[in-house]
């Protein structure tokens, strides 16, 4: 028998073997500890695996599990019982929490915040939020949830709100089942690779095409070959020629990754149904078709057992659908020309709010793209009408019915969205304001450097330039009463915001502008 690694993890002594696995791979694949996560895979970037070791945050993907030999592991659920009470109903009740995959790492830091340092103002917050990276809520909800559970140390129950009306406004907002409570906090979205047994096999995408099987993920990945990757020094190009013509206004945009912290994953029986990739998020539309779920039940059969397919971070920003680039040009009667990267409905997209537009695919060589990313294509288009007409504020209204008006200053972010019965305000709140967030980063500094021969450079999350919480302004969000149908309103947040943002700019032709200020106190 090996040698193996003794230490206590959330109160208990446990031993693993001393294989050279992660401190993240020995709590999830060893001892069945879920509640941190892989967002990274593992970059140390995310702070989904966000553990404390001896009392201080570690990240659990790059810590090596004999490092923590004869110490103390605390994960969100070894903190005390008041402890995730407080905090997981702070983030139920603000809207902190919406797939709940990088929230047990936030709430393990600032449960740890606020006993070291209760009087910490939202400034001190922003900066310990550094460390991690939420596509989700956009920051504020968050800020919010401190607020709640530190400075006024309120407690607003989950029940005081119906959780199924929640649940309904949630799955309009991202597309598929989304779970509300506070479980979902702590880390009990109920995400495919929590779900999946012990002692599965591990697949993973081989560098060489098809998939590498192996007994332990650190095995399945040397097997496979996989490469820690990296942030590139090539810069941001934008594929997609502007069409000739005299356009009043010009835009350009480059390759995006949609930056889902749940990277891919599923599981099967042999013979069963594969575990779905969309448990409790919808990650804007980019895991439609996902590889994952046919992998594993194909792998399974193969096999004779039970098998997890699970893709790195670099997998998913290589083999993933990003937002289809494109330039365009329009005049101020509304007419105009998008060439667009050659992408299934994108220009069905298009026309069907821009009928002024002449729509032109062109083959670009890059990574695949989809039309099924939160509303590509109509939304750059409704982004340029608003802006060819002159509109302050700006007013735009989804092919769905959904309304948004929205206006950017220095200092914040002004919205009033009208997309029928509200059914939960709090989650509707929380979905528009992490679409502005997404808003903002499209038009000020998201985007990844692809080659000319189209081969993706930036591979990890920090490359992606999702805004953090230091650089994200205060969002306000009016949501407006009514007893229409509910339809998705943070689609329409999300364009109404990017417009907003493109004019305060003075429109700009080049995506990402690269204006990232960061707020200052």
């Amino acid at each position: 028998m090996g040698a193996s690694i003794a230490f206590e993890v959330d109160g208990r002594a446990v031993e693993v073997p001393d294989d050279g696995a992660s401190l993240l791979e020995a709590l999830r694949d060893r001892l069945g500890v879920r509640s941190p996560k892989d967002g990274c895979s593992p970059q140390g970037q995310c702070g989904c695996c966000t553990v404390l070791v001896d009392g201080s945050p570690r990240v659990a993907c790059v810590t090596p599990a004999r490092r923590v030999a004869g110490r103390a592991v605390t994960t969100v659920e070894g903190l005390s019982e008041d402890v995730q009470v407080r905090w997981s109903e702070a983030f139920c009740a603000t809207g902190a929490s919406q797939c709940g995959f990088c929230t047990p790492g936030i709430i393990v830091r600032l449960a740890r915040l606020a006993t070291r340092a209760p009087q910490a103002d939202r400034h001190a917050v922003e900066r310990a939020l550094a460390a991690h990276l939420c596509r989700c809520t956009g920051w504020r909800s968050i800020l919010d949830a401190w607020d709640l559970a530190v400075v006024t140390a309120g407690c607003s129950r989950a029940s005081d709100r119906s959780l199924e009306a929640a649940a309904a406004r949630a799955a309009l907002e991202g597309g598929t089942h989304q779970a509300v409570g506070p479980a979902v906090a702590l880390g009990g979205g109920g995400f495919a690779d929590d779900t999946a047994p012990l002692d599965a096999l591990v697949a993973v995408p081989a560098g060489a095409g098809g998939w590498a099987v192996a007994e332990t993920l650190a095995e399945a990945r040397a097997a496979a070959g996989k490469v820690q990757g990296r942030r590139s020094t090539v810069e941001l190009r934008h594929p997609v020629a502007v069409p000739e013509g005299a356009w009043d206004l010009t835009l350009r945009t480059t390759w995006l990754e949609p930056a889902y912290l749940e990277t891919d994953a599923s599981w099967c029986e042999p013979g069963g149904e594969p575990a779905t990739p969309l448990a409790n998020g919808g990650a804007f539309g980019a895991k439609l078709a996902s590889p994952a779920p046919a992998a594993a039940r194909r792998l399974a059969d193969e096999h004779g057992r039970t098998v997890r397919v699970l893709l790195s971070r670099e997998d998913c920003v290589r083999l993933g659908p990003k937002r289809p680039p494109l330039a365009a040009g329009i005049r101020s009667d509304a007419t105009g020309t998008v060439h667009v990267a050659r992408t299934p409905g994108v220009a069905t997209a298009i026309a069907s709010v821009a009928p002024g537009l002449e729509v032109v695919e062109v083959d670009v060589m890059g990574p695949p793209t989809s039309a099924d990313l939160r509303a590509a294509g109509w939304g750059e288009a409704l982004v340029l009408l608003a802006a060819a007409a002159g509109q302050r504020p700006v007013t735009v209204t989804t092919p769905s019915g959904a309304t948004a008006t929205a206006h950017v200053d220095d200092d914040a972010v002004w919205v009033r969205v009208d997309c029928g019965e509200p059914l939960d305000e709090v989650v509707l709140r929380s979905y528009c304001t992490g679409a502005a967030h997404m808003a903002l980063g499209w038009v000020r500094s998201e985007g990844i450097a692809v080659d000319q021969a189209g081969l993706v450079h930036d591979l990890t999350v920090r490359s992606f330039g999702v805004l953090r919480a230091e650089e994200t302004p205060p969002v306000e969000i009016e949501v407006v009463a009514s007893d229409a149908p509910p339809v998705n309103g943070s689609d329409a947040v999300f364009v109404a915001v990017a417009a907003a943002e493109w004019i305060r700019q003075g429109c700009p032709q080049d995506w990402p502008t690269g204006t990232t200020p960061r707020r200052r106190a």
